[in-house]
């Protein structure tokens, strides 16, 4: 067909207008147009957007905001003077001997570091024996940091773990019977004199991770009949569950079973009322302060410890394996990494922690500058 030219001339266009109305009208309407749904007049109270459209805003909405006096560092302290070593599945994270301790904690204090918690790690052969005889030698690891550490950082607060798995020749928490089980009552009672003898030493915490059964009763008794149980503070790991997330932290510490596994001291992953039970046992026994080990895929208990330890300190330990899996991430191209690490420690805010052992702290000292 051929197609007539328009022209300016209104007697022209308009016979060609009703020719190609049809036309027109046709194609318009095969194109898709956005549909909205009849108008209506919004409730005031819903109207959010406004309250966080600034960064300073979104700040704001917090009910509870980071601080570096939250965060507590881990120490790795090996028997070997002059060590600096870096464990590839924990990034940033050294090991260091006496001689190397103080050139890698100074520069975090002069950010803001606040505390610190120790881990000792015997390197040494033949000094790890059943009983973790070394755990508390004056001339062992933790004793010398604690005193170096008070000695030049007066105001650091200085925990100290408390176990003996790093120190054993089987790698358990404890002393054991031939059979491999935990012997609770010799092990109780060595815990609680490693315990003292690091308050002796100067240490402002002691923090028992062993997860034996009347251990912070112990540890109690022990700091009262040494006239220091108003200068220490006993914080429980009360809910420490057994898992796949402490694979780094054993590299780290040397600190691995050499047999059998931990599963009949530490809590199965699915038992949140035993967690329950222990904090509440840990309260009679007299602890100060609580600890929930691992912590992201814990939340709930938590935010349950919150509730049974609404009058104490509750912190989370975000382990090794938690720490290595957002590294991989962000190295993967996942997350961003302060992005995702900001997120993680919110997410303890909100379920009630109030303190928090992580591994980012050294990043966190900074980032909270800015």
């Amino acid at each position: 067909m051929k197609v007539p030219i328009i022209s300016n001339s209104h007697s022209t266009f308009s016979p060609l207008l009703s020719i190609y109305l049809p036309y027109l009208t046709y194609f318009l309407s095969m194109v898709h147009t956005a549909e909205y749904l009849p108008a209506k007049p919004s409730d005031i109270s819903s109207v959010l957007q406004g309250g966080y459209n600034h960064p300073l805003a979104r700040e704001w909405q917090s009910e509870r905001q980071l601080t570096k006096s939250m965060f507590i560092f881990p120490l790795f302290v090996s028997d070997i003077y002059d060590e600096e070593t870096e464990i590839a599945l924990l990034p940033n994270i050294k090991r260091h001997g006496i001689g190397k301790l103080l050139e890698y904690v100074t520069p975090l204090v002069a950010k803001g570091l606040r505390a610190v918690i120790l881990f000792g790690v015997i390197l040494k052969e033949g000094v790890k024996d059943p009983v973790g005889t070394a755990a508390d030698d004056p001339e062992g690891p933790v004793i010398q940091a604690i005193k170096l550490l008070k000695e030049n950082f007066p105001d650091l607060y200085v925990m100290c773990d408390v176990c003996l798995c790093e120190y054993t020749s089987h790698g358990h928490c404890g002393i054991l019977h031939d059979d491999g089980q935990i012997k609770r009552e010799p092990s109780v009672r060595r815990i609680g004199a490693v315990a003292v003898n690091y308050a002796k030493a100067g240490a402002n915490c002691v923090a028992p991770s062993d997860m034996m059964d009347g251990r912070i009763k112990e540890i109690k008794l022990g700091l009262m009949d040494a006239g220091l149980e108003n200068k220490v503070l006993v914080m429980s790991y009360s809910a420490k569950f057994s898992g796949s997330l402490y694979g780094p932290f054993r590299d780290i510490a040397g600190s691995a079973p050499s047999h059998g596994d931990r599963k009949l001291y530490q809590l199965p992953s699915g038992g949140s009322g035993l967690a329950r039970r222990a904090l509440v046992r840990d309260i009679d026994e007299g602890a100060d302060a609580f600890i929930v080990k691992p912590s992201t895929f814990y939340l709930d208990v938590v935010k349950e410890a919150s509730i049974i330890c609404k009058d104490f300190p509750l912190c989370v330990y975000q382990v090794s394996g938690e720490y290595a899996m957002l590294h991989a991430a962000a190295d993967k191209g996942v997350v961003d990494l302060k992005a995702i690490a900001f997120e993680s420690h919110h997410g303890f805010l909100r379920a009630g922690a109030r303190l928090m052992i992580s591994y980012f702290t050294p990043e966190f000292l900074d980032w909270l500058d800015i």
